[in-house]
């Protein structure tokens, strides 16, 4: 299962013990795709799932946000779940930033929150399917 898609999960500090919940209760679904993690988080998960395909990255402050960004530039990644803390000030809020700001530029499927992340896992874009919707798929890239 080498080419199953590539899911980013990420999580602010205060927001840690809610991506993990999210990862126990979702393994079935996230067992279908090779996972990338920024550091304590991707540590966190595989403690809690080691059934899990997960590779931890350097922790966000740290360049982790960066080697995420990275793989979004390169086409390498299928989608991001960043569980964010809106609530504190985050000291490398410029790396945040850049990596939201890389998401919505390469068009990348992106939740910010539980409620989007449960609907990410669900959506056919995020495995590689064509959807069922009548409505048109466009290239934003295309001239």
């Amino acid at each position: 299962m080498a080419n199953r898609p590539i899911l980013a999960l990420v999580a602010h500090d205060a927001k840690k013990d809610a991506m993990v919940e999210f990862a126990r209760r979702n393994r079935d679904k996230l067992a279908d795709f090779r996972l990338v993690a920024t550091g304590t988080t991707g540590g966190r998960i595989a403690e809690a799932c080691p059934e899990l395909d997960i590779t931890p990255f350097k922790s966000g402050p740290l360049g982790g946000d960066q080697q995420i960004g990275a793989m979004i530039a390169d086409g390498n990644l299928h989608g991001l779940i960043f569980f964010v803390d809106p609530l504190t000030p985050m000291p490398h809020d410029v790396d945040v930033k850049a990596l939201m700001r890389l998401a919505l530029v390469y068009d990348l499927p992106m939740a910010l929150n539980l409620s989007t992340a449960e609907i990410l896992l669900r959506s056919a874009r995020l495995t590689g399917l064509k959807t069922t919707s009548t409505t048109p798929e466009i290239d934003l890239f295309r001239s």
